[in-house]
């Protein structure tokens, strides 16, 4: 029962070109209340992401867990972390909850039907204004020395930038499970891994078997990550949007070993197809 909450979307939006009036049929597909958070940004390709990442949420809220579109509310903690009103909605699943992650040209989300769960998108981008080794420097205090040693050791420009793209991915899909929002203290928390498989973190220098990670290649340089990990490691904020944050063993090893899965490619036109229906029927 529970893998249907394991559930991982993505959609290319460099393929979608909406006219004035497509983006507006698009925003009027979500409530109200969220029209503000996507209009105000100047760049259409940043209102693009803006907005499908909404879709992507109500989409897959309304499909994994059958909600009447009407019934659906999505807030935000005070850290800007989005969850979902579950009430009685969400029995089937201890702590259904999805992270959304964009960056280039894909925009994603990820859901847990117990763990905690970060997604993280990171596009390979090469610096312009500024040398690679200037550019990484930016990034050196949120890496532990081990890790620092890894990224500037990598052998060419390009391996540099890849070896600090796919540790700053895995970082940032911690700190989005837990809820903070914060990159600080990033360097405490440091990643082991065997070729970018069997993943393994340490927090304040103490290994934590409780988090599970995965690290792949979306295409067009563009890295994702996703995190899973125990509710109690969320913040106060996002814990009390949880139903639950305290399990035995056994019962929390039921969520931990659950198949990753691939992720589905899903196009605009179907998301749009998706909400329409559901808004239909309301």
């Amino acid at each position: 029962m529970m893998e249907k909450g394991v559930q991982r979307w993505v959609v290319d939006i460099s393929t979608w070109d909406p006219s004035t009036d497509d983006f507006s049929y698009a925003l009027s597909l979500l409530p109200q209340h969220h029209h503000s958070s996507i209009t105000r940004f100047v760049k259409k390709d940043d209102r693009k992401r803006a907005l499908i990442s909404w879709l992507l949420q109500y989409a897959l809220v309304h499909e994994v867990l059958g909600i009447p579109y009407h019934e659906i509310v999505i807030k935000r903690t005070l850290e800007g972390k989005p969850f979902l009103e579950c009430g009685r909605v969400c029995l089937d699943f201890p702590n259904f909850n999805f992270n959304v992650s964009h960056h280039g040209d894909y925009v994603a989300i990820a859901s847990e039907p117990l763990c905690l769960v970060g997604l993280d998108i990171v596009s390979h981008v090469i610096p312009e204004k500024e040398t690679v080794l200037e550019f990484i420097q930016n990034f050196s205090s949120c890496f532990s020395s081990l890790e620092w040693d890894q990224i500037v050791t990598a052998g060419s420009n390009d391996e540099v930038l890849t070896e600090l793209y796919r540790y700053w991915c895995l970082k940032e899909a911690y700190v989005k499970a837990t809820g903070s929002g914060l990159a600080y203290g990033l360097h405490k928390v440091e990643f082991y891994h065997t070729s970018w498989t069997d993943i393994s973190v340490k927090v304040d220098g103490v290994r934590n078997a409780q988090w599970r990670f995965w690290l792949s290649e979306l295409g067009k340089g563009h890295y994702v990550s996703i995190a899973r990990g125990h509710p109690i490691s969320a913040t106060e904020s996002y814990k009390r949007t949880l139903n639950q944050t305290k399990f035995n063993e056994e019962e929390y090893n039921e969520g931990l070993l659950l198949p990753n899965v691939s992720f589905v490619w899903r196009t605009v036109e179907e998301l749009f197809l998706v909400i329409h229906k559901a808004k239909s029927s309301c």
